[in-house]
């Protein structure tokens, strides 16, 4: 649990940090995660270029029983998360504030949402759609509730989006999960971590998803 949290705390102090210092240069968001550098040849000359962490091909399945995959997303902005409709804690906060996300940017067709179910066992795809509908997520293709194998669920979340998702004993109904909001670019990078339970960090992540969408109409 003590890895999974400074995983966290690590990524929200970088967003912080890179954040700051670019305020004052440019209006662009960080781009998040760990990053390598590797030669190439251009023009028959040799230069280096960098490779960020993104996003690894994915499949699962959503409320509406259709499969969703990283394809899904092609020339999409969205913002993932973690949760589970049983849950106890987190999980009623940061679905309103993710609420919030969803009507506000409900009509653009540039973005969407992706909620990651951590307990598959239990969110079946009718549970999914149950609870999607309750909470007032009317039409399909907007806001993804997806399920799939434990196994997928867990290691996207680590070693993808890089946030706790893992069973606990110790938790609130049985499982840990983040409760991070993750804006995610057109080429499948972390451009964003915000605390979904706090208004004035989904506050700020609506600022910043008009500022990311901006990056690509620039000439």
């Amino acid at each position: 649990m003590k890895r999974y949290n400074l995983i966290f705390l690590a990524i929200i102090s970088l967003s912080i940090l890179v954040s700051c210092d670019l305020k004052e240069e440019s209006k662009s968001l960080p781009i998040l995660g760990h990053m390598n550098l590797v030669d190439r040849v251009k023009d028959g000359k040799k230069v280096i270029d960098t490779v960020y962490h993104t996003i690894p091909d994915f499949s699962f399945i959503d409320q509406d029983s259709n499969s969703v995959t990283h394809r899904t997303f092609d020339d999409k902005i969205y913002v993932a998360d973690f949760f589970f409709t049983s849950c106890p804690d987190i999980c009623p906060a940061m679905t309103t504030q993710m609420l919030r996300v969803y009507e506000k940017f409900r009509d653009n067709p540039g973005f969407a949402l992706l909620s990651h179910t951590i307990d598959p066992k239990r969110d079946s795809v009718t549970v999914l759609k149950d609870y999607s509908e309750r909470i007032g997520v009317e039409e399909s293709g907007k806001w993804f509730f997806v399920t799939g194998q434990k196994e997928d669920i867990y290691d996207i979340g680590l070693n993808g989006y890089m946030v706790t998702a893992d069973e606990s004993p110790d938790a609130p109904g049985g499982y840990i999960h983040s409760g991070a909001f993750i804006l995610v670019d057109k080429e499948r990078r972390i451009r964003g971590v915000y605390d979904g339970t706090k208004e004035e960090k989904v506050d700020l992540l609506m600022e910043d998803i008009p500022k990311l969408m901006a990056e690509y109409q620039k000439p």
